[in-house]
């Protein structure tokens, strides 16, 4: 019955609400000591994706790697994933932060982009690691859109998984993607939802010059919420046939319970994008492997502790459930 009963996240006492836990962290948190070493790796499509990497030094022999998955958005600079990088690189293993098709700072060369159910481009990711003859477990963690996608690919054919796959930790994970969709869509979270909306305009309009009579974005600036979004552009440009069929296939919180490797899932009950679909008590409560974690606080990719170092939650229960010698 992996319900993890009680969790030992407490914010800093000047983080009092979600909001202020999920804001000061992405906007004001500095993690200067990490260096990547970007690859850029061609896709079987034509297309590519860049990943940085952060290895332990010569001669240490690193042979776990953990591979970071970002939210949407986002990107392997982002805060919470320099962050989490650097934990686990404290923690003697080598990390791999990818970037999703766009999102490096390049606009990827196909119509199609990324979404919060595509888990081929993970598996490709995993499976490119691999090929370097250099691991012989693999880790995955990742945060937001990137738990969906982390938690997805394990559950939707866990025969796909390779076998070196040995554990996966995720936060502040939208479990049901439609209810999410319209949880950030409420009046309280509105400055959420402009900025993502300003971020993917922006992408279409690029996508647009760089692909002429592909992609329509007469009255871009009418679409207002995310299901207006994926009806018009990230379903049909994926294979989906609405909205609502790409949140019904992509939604993770379907394929939890066929999930066969310890996994940690952890949402705080005040994050201000979650809808209560996306706390699946009963589902891990049946589970051997998933184990949900609910603290009260810790807003959405928060989790924030004040510590001297400078180190989250997220981050240290991360490398504490991945190295474990039994999950829990």
């Amino acid at each position: 019955m992996p319900l993890v009963a009680h969790s030992r996240y407490q914010p800093p006492f000047y983080m009092f609400n979600g909001h202020i836990q999920t804001i000061v962290p992405s906007l004001w948190r500095s993690v200067p000591d990490v260096t990547y070493q970007r690859e850029r790796v061609e896709t079987p499509d034509g297309d590519f994706l860049d990943l940085d990497w952060s290895r332990q030094p010569a001669g240490v022999g690193a042979d776990t790697l953990a591979i970071v998955s970002h939210g949407l958005e986002g990107d392997a600079g982002r805060p919470y994933v320099r962050g989490m990088v650097r934990a686990l690189k404290h923690a003697g293993l080598d990390a791999l932060a990818w970037n999703y098709r766009s999102c490096s700072g390049e606009m990827n060369r196909l119509v199609r982009s990324y979404h919060l159910g595509d888990t081929d481009d993970l598996d490709f990711v995993v499976r490119y690691a691999l090929a370097t003859g250099r691991y012989r477990r693999i880790f995955l963690t990742g945060f937001s859109a990137g738990g969906n996608v982390t938690l997805k690919y394990l559950g939707e054919n866990p025969a796909r998984v390779p076998q070196e796959v040995a554990r996966a930790a995720v936060f502040s994970v939208p479990t049901d993607l439609k209810s999410s969709s319209y949880q950030i869509s409420k009046p309280e979270n509105r400055i959420y939802l402009a900025r993502f909306l300003k971020s993917l305009r922006a992408k279409m309009r690029q996508k647009a010059e760089l692909l002429p009579g592909q992609i329509d974005v007469e009255n871009l600036e009418l679409l207002r919420d995310f299901p207006q979004f994926d009806d018009r552009f990230t379903a049909p440009m994926h294979g989906f046939k609405s909205a609502d069929d790409y949140y019904e296939q992509s939604s993770s919180g379907r394929y939890l319970a066929s999930i066969a490797i310890p996994t940690l899932l952890v949402n705080a009950e005040n994050d201000p994008f979650l809808a209560p679909s996306c706390f699946p008590r009963e589902t891990a409560a049946a589970s051997a492997f998933v184990f949900l974690e609910t603290p009260p606080e810790g807003g959405h990719v928060g989790f924030a502790e004040g510590t001297p170092d400078g180190e989250y939650y997220s981050e240290r229960r991360a490398v504490e459930f991945l190295t474990a010698e039994t999950p829990g």
